[in-house]
């Protein structure tokens, strides 16, 4: 399928969140059913979606994508992800990124994690435990963060001046439905609430941005 055979709209953004204190920049994004998760650089930040406020801050590498498993939070750093406890910080273990170092976005869904790699515009599910790749979905753009909500594959793209919000098919990676960012607004980490929205990592705007998700239409 091609992108003008896809269902084709404009996002519909219905908040911004940030920039927060000390933060130039987002990456990675994930939901823990309380808090939003950034990915920050040199910090991972956890603020209420309800009221915006910054509630969390862990002091750990913070390059690109994160995730959550239901329990524990995953992050890219550099050429690995690591699996850390929310609670205290700590880094459990740590894998393999596929990418090594070209990693973007990162999300959990069926007992594995679902790696982004920006330039080689590719989705790799990747076994937590050991890194290895268990198979590949192949996109047409640059691929920034991930996300999987009721059985959908979700990614962003950022290529140039565009940024869009994908509904792929998870075998194929053919474009099912497209979101249009407006000018200027880009998407790095992506993750859903599982529900009717999407949370958007900002870039350098410093923001995390909730895009209104689609369903049944």
């Amino acid at each position: 399928m091609t992108r003008n055979s896809s269902k084709v709209r404009k996002a519909e953004i219905l908040r911004e969140y940030g920039p927060f204190d000390g933060v130039s920049k987002v990456g990675g994004v994930t939901y823990d059913g309380h808090l939003v998760w950034a990915a920050t650089g040199a910090r991972l930040i956890g603020f209420d979606p309800e009221n915006g406020k910054q509630a969390r801050a862990l002091d750990l590498a913070a390059d690109a994508g994160t995730a959550f498993d239901g329990k524990f939070l995953y992050q890219i750093a550099a050429e690995r992800i690591n699996k850390i406890d929310p609670a205290s910080g700590t880094v459990l273990s740590s894998i393999p990124a596929p990418g090594k170092g070209g990693d973007s976005g990162l999300a959990w869904a069926e007992g594995s994690l679902w790696v982004g790699q920006y330039r080689d515009r590719k989705i790799h599910q990747v076994n937590p435990e050991t890194g290895a790749v268990l198979r590949t979905i192949e996109s047409n753009r640059f691929v920034t963060g991930v996300t999987w909500v009721d059985g959908e594959l979700w990614h962003g793209t950022w290529e140039g001046d565009q940024s869009e919000i994908r509904h792929v098919d998870p075998q194929s990676g053919a474009v099912l439905e497209l979101l249009e960012m407006p000018p200027g607004v880009f998407v790095s980490g992506l993750e859903s609430d599982g529900g009717g929205l999407f949370f958007a990592g900002g870039e350098n705007s410093g923001k995390v941005r909730a895009v209104r998700r689609p369903r049944g239409e």
